[in-house]
């Protein structure tokens, strides 16, 4: 079995659930659930930050990347999550050219809540339709002039890039990779094996 290499960016002040629900959906993912046990996930998971120091997320939770920008293994898909530490790293030429270094060789870019924020930052939604957190949409709209900011859409698929909404979005979002690369059942039976409810439609969530 070829198996597709996801990254993870991690920050300081990263939002938990923006990162661990995806990181749940590409692990639990089985592609024969009869051997859900004896059988690997078809992506492998790898936890990326610009240091190798233990990364601090909102709400205090402490976590250990497994590479560095500098050390990480070339990604097949790159999730990028959101939080409130998003506001600093948007500052961060460090961070804005890995993004863009890394999007240009992945096959597939995702972004999670404010993650979007970042990739637009970094230039790679520039011409696309994208989405982020309903607080954000706004901040995204006059931030990017020439991004079509979706406020009704739960996940926004463009090409290869695919943004989504706040923080249990990632769920959905990473269930939409699931298929693209192993179809529908595959997706439908990892929310099982997660008690998740299949995503039937794909409007916002959040009425605002």
């Amino acid at each position: 079995m070829e198996r597709k290499r996801v990254g993870i960016v991690l920050f300081e002040n990263i939002e938990v659930l923006d990162f661990c629900g995806p990181f749940e959906v590409f692990t639990a993912t089985r592609l024969d659930e009869e051997y859900r046990r004896e059988e690997l996930s078809p992506f492998e998971v790898l936890l990326v930050a610009e240091k190798n120091d233990t990364v601090i997320t909102t709400g205090g939770m402490k976590v250990i990347p497994d590479f560095t920008f500098q050390t990480c293994p070339k990604l097949d898909i790159l999730v990028v999550p959101g939080g409130w530490g998003t506001r600093s790293e948007i500052d961060n030429p460090v961070m804005l050219d890995w993004l863009r270094d890394c999007a240009s060789e992945v096959e597939t870019l995702t972004s999670v809540c404010t993650g979007s924020m970042l990739l637009g930052f970094a230039g790679l939604l520039d011409g696309l339709h994208a989405t982020t957190h309903w607080r954000s949409l706004d901040w995204m709209r006059t931030s990017f002039p020439s991004v079509t900011v979706e406020y009704d859409q739960h996940v926004v698929e463009d090409g290869r890039v695919v943004t989504s909404a706040g923080i249990s979005s990632g769920i959905d979002m990473a269930l939409k990779v699931v298929v693209r690369y192993h179809g529908e059942n595959v997706a439908r039976a990892t929310a099982k094996h997660m008690e998740y409810p299949y995503p039937e439609n794909n409007s916002r969530r959040v009425q605002f």
